[in-house]
C-alpha cells in the first residue's frame, strides 16, 4: 500500500470524500477545531462534533492507495483477522508515537479525546506499531496516599486497544511544568512542612518536580518511604490494567528522576534549544544530602570533605570550565574531586537500582518489557572534565567511563535503556558549547552492548527539518543501528501541523516498516453512535 500525504493551512476546507478506488483518511482543522472523517473501503467513521488541538490550524489528508491485488481475509465471529499482514523483519524498527503529556486531565477526563482518536487512526494507517502513554503520579494518586483513580488512563488504553495499536506506559513519579501537572497534592503538602524532601542547589533554590533521592528509604510520606509508595502505585497499576497486560500493553518504563530520567535536576533551567548554557550546579544541598555526605566523609576518614559540596564549583552564569572544572588543574582531578564525584554518582546509580529492582519484582509475572530513561547530556562533552555530565550525576570524564556502572545496573535488573536525542547531530550544535551528542550516544550504546542491555530511542524535539529525521534514520538503520524501537515525541498540534506531519509521514515510509493492508484497520461494526468511557465520542458506520 502506498501512503501519501497532503497538507494545507487553509482554514475552511471540507472533509475529504471517498474518491474512486482510493481509501482516504482525512483531517480538517478550522479555527482550532479538528473535524475528522475516516473512510476505508465501504466503511466510514464520522465525528459528529469538532475535535481540537489547542492553537492548531491545519488540514491533513492521508491517502492510502490499495495494491492492485485484493487482500483476502478470514473473519471469525465478526472480527477481522490480521494474518494477512506481513510480519515485521527481525531487524526492523518498531515505531511508537508519544501521546500528549496532558492526555488525561487532573479530573481524570481525557483531554482532546476526539483528536486523539483521529490521531490514533492516522498512526494505525501509517503503519506505526503503537503509542506511548505518560501516566502521572500526580493524577492517578492525586488526593491521598493509596487512593488511586485510573479511569481516564483506562479509557485511553481502551481507545488504543480498539484501534489495534500497542501501548507503552511511562510511570511518571515526577511533575511536569510543561503540561502543568504537579506532584500529588498530599506530597506537596508534606513538602511544605518538610522541605528537605526536595533537591536544593547551593543558593538554596529547591527543585519541587520530584523527590530527593536521599529520602528513598526514609518514612517521610505519612509514615511510609517513597520506595514503599512507588511500589504500591506500581502494584495498583498492574492490578487495574491486568486486562491489557501483555496484549495491548507490551512495555512499561519507570520514571527515575526529573522528566523521568536518571539524573539530578541540575539542568532544569536549560532550554531545549541549542542556546549556550553553563554546566549548571550540583544538587547536593538539601538537608538529607548534606547529612549523607557528612557521614560518608567521616567513614572514609576525611570529615572536612563532608562539610559541603565543592566550594569552587562555578555558578550557572559563570564559565563552565572555570575553577572546579578547569581543564588543567581543576579540582575535579584531585583526590577530593574523585571523592565527591564518586559519592554523587554512586547515590544516583543506587537510586536507579532501587526503583528498577522494585519494578522488576512487581512486573515479573507479566510479559511486559521494562525500560527506563538515561539522559543525553551532550553539552561540553568535548572537554576533559565533561562538567554538564558531572553535575547531572554521571562521573564521566576523559579519564573515566561513567556509563559502565549505569549499564551494568540496567543489565542486573533486566531493563531496557531509553536514550533521547537521537535526532541530534554534531554539525548542528553551536561550536561554543563543545558539544557532541553523536560521540556521547556512541559511548553509552557501547557500554550497553558490553553489558547486553537493549536500547530504544527517542527524539528530543519536534521539527519539520529533514536533517532531524535523517539523523534518526542513521541511528536506526544499517550495521550501526543502535535501537530496535523508537518512540517519536509527541502527538499534538505541532505534530499534525503542515510543517511537520508530511515530513513525519515520509520518515515512517522510509523506515523498514511492514506493508499495511486494509485488514490491519479495526473492523467497523457499529451501526449507531457509541461513546468511550469518560467522553462522548460519537461515531457512525455507513
Amino acid at each position: 500500500m502506498e501512503v501519501s500525504v497532503m497538507a494545507s493551512s487553509q482554514a475552511n476546507l471540507r472533509d475529504t470524500e471517498l474518491c474512486g478506488d482510493r481509501d482516504v483518511l482525512g483531517f480538517c482543522c478550522s479555527n482550532s477545531n479538528l473535524n475528522a472523517q475516516i473512510c476505508y473501503g465501504k466503511s466510514k467513521i464520522c465525528f459528529s462534533k469538532s475535535i481540537g488541538w489547542p492553537k492548531s490550524s491545519v488540514r491533513l489528508a492521508i491517502k492510502a492507495v490499495s495494491q492492485p491485488e485484493p487482500v483476502v481475509s478470514e473473519k471469525v465471529s465478526g472480527e477481522t483477522s490480521t494474518s494477512s499482514r506481513k510480519a515485521k523483519p527481525a531487524d526492523g524498527v518498531r515505531l511508537y508515537v508519544g501521546l500528549p503529556l496532558d492526555s488525561v486531565s487532573d479530573c481524570n477526563a481525557i483531554n482532546h479525546s476526539r483528536a486523539i482518536m483521529a490521531g490514533l487512526k492516522a498512526l494505525k494507517l501509517l503503519g506505526v506499531d503503537g503509542v506511548e502513554l505518560p501516566v502521572f503520579w500526580g493524577i492517578a494518586e492525586k488526593e491521598a496516599m493509596g487512593k488511586y483513580e485510573w479511569s481516564g488512563y483506562l479509557a485511553l488504553a481502551e481507545m488504543v486497544q480498539k484501534v489495534g495499536l500497542k501501548l507503552h506506559v511511562s510511570l511518571c513519579f515526577h511533575a511536569s511544568k510543561e503540561a502543568k501537572i504537579p506532584l500529588p497534592k498530599w506530597v506537596s503538602d508534606v513538602g511544605k512542612s518538610r522541605p528537605s524532601i526536595f533537591f536544593a542547589d547551593r543558593s538554596g533554590q529547591q527543585y519541587k518536580e520530584c523527590l530527593s533521592l536521599t529520602v528513598d528509604d526514609i518514612p517521610v510520606l505519612d509514615g511510609k518511604t517513597p520506595i514503599q509508595v512507588y511500589k504500591e502505585f506500581c502494584e495498583s497499576f498492574k492490578t487495574s490494567f491486568s486486562p491489557f497486560m501483555g496484549s495491548t500493553i507490551t512495555g512499561i518504563s519507570v520514571g527515575l528522576g526529573p522528566d523521568g530520567e536518571l539524573r539530578y535536576p541540575s539542568h532544569h533551567h536549560q532550554a531545549k534549544d541549542n542556546s549556550i548554557q553553563g554546566a549548571e550546579e550540583f544538587q547536593c544541598y538539601d538537608e538529607n544530602m548534606l547529612n549523607h555526605l557528612k557521614q560518608h566523609a567521616e567513614t572514609l576518614g576525611n570529615p572536612l570533605w563532608g562539610l559541603s559540596g565543592p566550594h569552587d564549583a562555578p555558578r550557572n552564569d559563570q564559565s563552565p570550565l572555570s575553577n572546579f572544572f578547569n581543564e588543567n588543574g581543576g579540582s575535579w582531578e584531585s583526590p577530593y574531586g574523585d571523592f565527591f564525584l564518586s559519592w554523587y554518582s554512586d547515590l544516583l546509580i543506587s537510586h536507579g537500582d532501587r526503583l528498577l529492582s522494585l519494578a522488576a519484582s512487581t512486573f515479573s509475572d507479566t510479559s511486559v518489557t521494562l525500560s527506563a530513561k538515561v539522559p543525553l547530556v551532550h553539552s561540553w562533552y568535548r572537554t576533559r572534565s565533561h562538567p554538564s555530565e558531572l553535575t547531572a550525576g554521571y562521573y564521566n570524564t576523559v579519564n573515566r567511563d561513567g556509563y559502565e556502572e549505569v549499564a551494568e545496573m540496567f543489565s542486573r535488573n533486566s531493563t531496557k535503556m531509553i536514550l533521547p536525542g537521537m535526532d541530534l547531530s554534531d554539525e548542528n550544535q553551536p561550536n561554543e558549547s563543545l558539544s557532541s551528542p553523536e560521540l556521547l550516544l556512541a559511548q553509552i550504546t557501547a557500554a550497553c552492548r558490553k553489558h547486553n542491555v537493549e536500547v530504544s530511542g527517542q527524539n528530543l524535539m519536534i521539527s519539520g527539518a529533514s536533517r532531524g529525521f535523517e539523523q534518526i534514520k542513521k541511528n536506526l538503520s544499517g550495521e550501526n543501528a543502535v535501537a530496535d524501537l523508537f518512540t517519536y515525541q509527541r502527538m499534538g498540534a505541532s505534530f499534525f501541523s503542515p510543517d511537520h506531519f508530511p515530513s513525519f509521514t515520509a520518515f515512517v515510509r522510509s523506515l523498514d516498516q511492514p506493508e499495511v493492508h486494509s485488514d490491519d484497520l479495526p473492523t467497523i461494526q457499529e451501526e449507531a453512535a457509541e461513546s468511550l468511557p469518560g467522553k462522548n465520542l460519537q461515531m457512525q458506520a455507513a
